[in-house]
C-alpha cells in the first residue's frame, strides 16, 4: 500500500501529519504485516501534538519531499501519538534507555517487522549539526546495516528483548518502612534548589509527586524545612513565567533554573496535579496567592479545556504561527499602547522593560516581587490583565489537542472534587462530576474503560493508570458528595483490574490488560513520570477501600504492590514517590470518621474542618447516626456523643477521643499534620 494513511485517525497529532509526503501508517497489525511482506525495517516516530521539537523535525524532515522519498523507499513508517498509546511509548522509550541514550520526544526508533527494536534516537536534524548525524544519513546507514549485517541486528534485538522482559520483573522486597521513607525524603530535600525553588537545575519541572512526598515527610518528622521547600517551590511557580498570568494554567516546565522561560505547552495533567498541591498548601496558612492561582487555573479548565461532552481536553501547544511562545509574549510598546496610564504599574509588577527578558520579548512574571500587591494595586492589575487578555485573544492561538484521555481526566476530577470542598466551590464539584460521568459512561465499554476519545470515537484499551486515576476520582467524589454510587464504581473497577491486569506471580498490576493487543513486551511499573504511576495511586486507593468497606483483600492488594517494588529503593528511589508514600499511608494514614445526621450543620462543620486539614493524604468518611462502621474499622462501635455530631481521628488501630467541636478537630488535625 502506498500513500499516507493517517487521514482516518482521530489523534490531532497523527492528523497533523496526514498531508506529509511520508507514507505514514498508524500502529497496528496491518502496518507490521506490510513490513514483513516487503522485508523492510520499521521507522517508528512517536510524539504528541503539543511537542515543539516534534514540530521542528516534522517541518525539517517529514515535510521534505526528498527525505520523505528516502523514508518511503527504505522503511515502513509508523506514526504514534504517545498520549494515545502510552503502552507503545513506554516500551520503546525503555529500549532507547537500554541503548544508553536520553529519551524524549520525538522518539525515533528502528524496529524489525515483528516490532522488535534494534536502534534509535530522538530528534535528528536534517543535516549533521550539534554533534548529531543528519537524518538522511541515519536512514541510509540503518537500512544498510539491516540489509548487510543481520547478525548485528539480531544481537541488538536479543539484548533489548531480554531487557524489556525485565520491565515486568521489578526487584521486590519486604516493604518500605518509615525509616527508609524518611531517609529518601531527606536526600530529596538536599537536592532542592534553595535559591530558586524546585528540584535540581534546569530544566525545571513541577514534580508534584515529589513535592507531596516532601510535604508528608515534614508532617511525620516535624521538620519545618520540608514544607518550607514546598511552599517556596509553589510560590516561584505561581509567580514565574511557567504560569500564564493572563489566561491561567501552568506550562509543562521551564528551560531555565529560575522558572522564567517556559516550554510554552500547557498539559492537563500538570494543571490537575498543581491544583491539588495549591489546595493542600492553601490549607497550611491560607496564602491568598494559592487560592488566586487555583481559581484562575480552574477558570482556564472551564473556559478553554472543557469539551462539549463535559470532560477535559489534553493540551495546548507551545507554537502558534510557527513560533514557540509567540501567543504569550509582549513588548513594551504594546503594553504602553493598550494600558495607557496603568502601564507603569503593570510593567513594574510584571517585569516588562525595553529589550524584554527573553529573545527581545517579555514573558510576564512576578518573580522579582518581595510580597503580594495590596488589594487596591491587585485590583488595578486585574483590570490591566483583562485588557491584555482581550488583545491576546485576537492572536492566532496555539493548537488545542482536544482528545479526552481517561487517566488525565481522572487526575483532574479528583483535584476539582477536593478543591471544590476546600474552597467552597460547588460548581467545581459539578465540573468534576460531569467529566467523571462522561469518562465512566459514554466513553466506556460497560465496566471496561477506554483510554482515549475524540470526535465520537472511544479507542484503545485502558491502562492501569486509567483505572487507578478514575478509582481515585471516584473516591474523591464520594468524599465530596457522600454518594455511595461512586464507591460501587470504584469496587467494580478494582474487580476489572484483578481480572485482567494483576500479575498473579510477581504482584502488582501490568500496564495493559491480558486481552489487549500483544506487543513485544508487557510492562509493569511503579515509577512516577510526569503523571503518577497507576500502581502508586492504587496503594492509596486500595487502602481507602479496605478502610471504607472492611474488605481485607483490598489491603492485601495494596501491600502486594508495595512489596513488588520495595527492592527498587536500593537501585533508584527517585521515581517511586507515590509507592513510598502509599506505603506510609497504608500503615499509618489518617482516617477521619464523622458520625452525624446528613445535612446537620454540626456534621457539616466537622466535615469542613477535616477537609481543610493540611494533610497530603487522608480519608474522610461520613456516617449517619445509625450507619454501622466496618467491624475491623478502628472506630467500630463508636458513635455520637450526647446526641451531637462526633468525629474520630484514627491512625492505624488507634483512635482519638470523641471530638464534637469543629475547632477542636481542626486543632487535632493540624497537630497530626505537623
Amino acid at each position: 500500500m502506498t500513500g499516507n494513511a493517517l487521514g482516518q485517525e482521530t489523534s490531532p497529532y497523527l492528523l497533523q501529519h496526514q498531508d506529509n509526503p511520508v507514507h505514514w501508517r498508524a500502529w497496528g497489525p496491518d502496518a507490521l504485516a506490510e513490513a514483513a511482506a516487503e522485508n523492510k525495517p520499521i521507522l517508528l516516530s512517536v510524539g504528541y501534538a503539543a511537542c515543539h521539537w516534534c514540530h521542528v523535525m516534522a517541518h525539517e524532515s517529514f515535510e521534505n519531499s526528498a527525505t520523505a522519498a528516502l523514508m518511503n523507499e527504505l522503511f515502513v513508517n509508523i506514526k504514534v501519538d504517545r498520549e494515545e498509546r502510552p503502552d507503545i511509548d513506554t516500551i520503546y522509550q525503555s529500549a532507547l534507555a537500554m541503548l544508553g541514550q536520553q529519551g524524549g520526544w520525538p522518539l525515533t526508533m528502528f524496529l524489525t517487522p515483528a516490532g522488535d527494536p534494534f536502534w534509535g534516537g530522538t530528534y535528528f536534524p536534517p543535516e549533521s549539526r550539534w554533534g548529531r548525524p543528519g537524518f538522511p544519513e541515519v536512514l541510509r546507514q540503518v537500512a544498510k546495516t539491516y540489509r548487510d549485517a543481520p547478525d548485528r541486528i539480531d544481537q541488538n534485538v536479543t539484548a533489548l528483548r531480554d531487557g524489556l522482559a525485565a520491565l515486568a520483573n521489578p526487584k521486590s522486597g519486604d516493604g518500605i518502612d518509615r525509616r527508609t521513607a524518611d531517609e529518601i525524603a531527606g536526600r530529596i530535600l538536599q537536592a532542592m534548589d534553595r535559591e530558586h525553588g524546585g528540584l535540581g537545575d534546569a530544566p525545571k519541572f513541577p514534580q508534584c509527586a515529589v513535592l507531596k512526598q516532601l510535604w508528608s515527610a515534614g508532617g511525620r518528622s516535624g521538620d519545618s524545612r520540608y514544607r518550607k521547600a514546598v511552599h517556596f517551590a509553589l510560590r516561584q511557580m505561581c509567580e514565574g513565567g511557567i504560569y500564564d498570568h493572563l489566561g491561567g494554567g501552568f506550562a509543562r516546565y521551564t528551560v531555565d533554573r529560575i522558572w522564567l522561560v517556559p516550554h510554552f505547552e500547557k498539559m492537563l495533567y500538570d494543571n490537575a496535579q498543581l491544583l491539588d498541591m495549591l489546595t493542600l498548601a492553601w490549607c497550611d496558612g491560607g496564602n491568598p496567592l494559592y487560592r488566586q492561582r487555583a481559581e484562575e487555573t480552574v477558570a482556564w479548565l472551564r473556559d478553554d479545556m472543557t469539551v462539549p461532552e463535559g470532560a477535559f481536553a489534553s493540551a495546548r501547544d507551545a507554537d502558534s504561527e510557527g513560533e514557540e511562545g509567540k501567543y504569550y509574549v509582549w513588548d513594551t510598546d504594546e503594553v504602553d499602547a493598550l494600558l495607557g496610564d496603568a502601564a507603569v504599574v503593570f510593567k513594574d509588577h510584571y517585569d516588562i522593560r525595553p529589550g524584554g527578558n527573553w529573545e527581545g520579548k517579555t514573558i510576564l512574571n512576578r518573580l522579582h516581587l518581595d510580597a503580594l500587591p495590596d488589594a487596591e494595586t491587585e485590583q488595578c492589575l486585574a483590570e490591566s490583565r483583562k485588557i491584555l487578555l482581550a488583545e491576546r485573544d485576537k492572536r492566532v492561538p496555539p493548537l488545542k489537542d482536544d482528545k479526552v484521555l481517561t487517566d488525565w481526566n481522572g487526575l483532574t476530577v479528583a483535584a476539582l472534587a477536593r478543591a471544590g470542598r476546600v474552597f467552597d466551590r460547588p460548581d467545581w464539584i459539578e465540573m468534576a462530576r460531569r467529566a467523571f460521568d462522561f469518562v465512566a459512561g459514554p466513553m466506556a465499554d460497560g465496566d471496561r474503560l477506554r483510554h482515549a476519545y475524540r470526535e465520537g470515537r472511544a479507542r484503545h484499551a485502558a491502562t492501569v493508570d486509567d483505572y487507578a486515576a478514575m478509582i481515585r476520582a471516584a473516591l474523591a467524589l464520594l468524599e465530596a458528595t457522600g454518594e455511595t454510587a461512586y464507591l460501587d464504581r470504584a469496587e467494580i473497577w478494582v474487580e476489572v483490574l484483578d481480572r485482567h491486569y494483576r500479575d498473579t506471580e510477581g504482584g502488582a498490576y501490568f500496564l495493559t490488560p491480558d486481552d489487549a493487543e500483544a506487543l513485544v513486551a508487557r510492562t509493569k511499573s511503579g515509577g512516577d513520570n510526569a503523571t503518577p504511576s497507576g500502581n502508586g495511586l492504587l496503594v492509596f486507593a486500595l487502602a481507602q477501600l479496605a478502610w471504607r468497606t472492611g474488605k481485607e483483600r483490598y489491603g492485601a492488594r495494596a501491600e502486594e504492590i508495595v512489596r513488588a517494588f520495595a527492592g527498587e529503593m536500593e537501585r533508584n528511589f527517585f521515581p517511586y514517590s507515590n509507592v513510598i508514600e502509599g506505603a506510609r499511608f497504608l500503615e499509618d494514614g489518617a482516617q477521619i470518621a464523622v458520625i452525624g445526621p446528613s445535612g446537620d450543620p454540626a456534621t457539616e462543620a466537622l466535615r469542613r474542618a477535616a477537609e481543610a486539614a493540611p494533610l497530603a493524604d487522608r480519608m474522610i468518611a461520613a456516617y449517619g447516626p445509625d450507619d454501622p462502621l466496618p467491624a475491623n474499622h478502628p472506630a467500630a462501635g463508636k458513635g455520637m456523643v450526647d446526641g451531637q455530631a462526633t468525629a474520630y481521628l484514627c491512625r492505624g488501630p488507634v483512635c482519638s477521643l470523641p471530638i464534637t467541636e469543629a475547632a477542636a478537630l481542626r486543632d487535632a488535625l493540624v497537630s497530626a499534620a505537623e
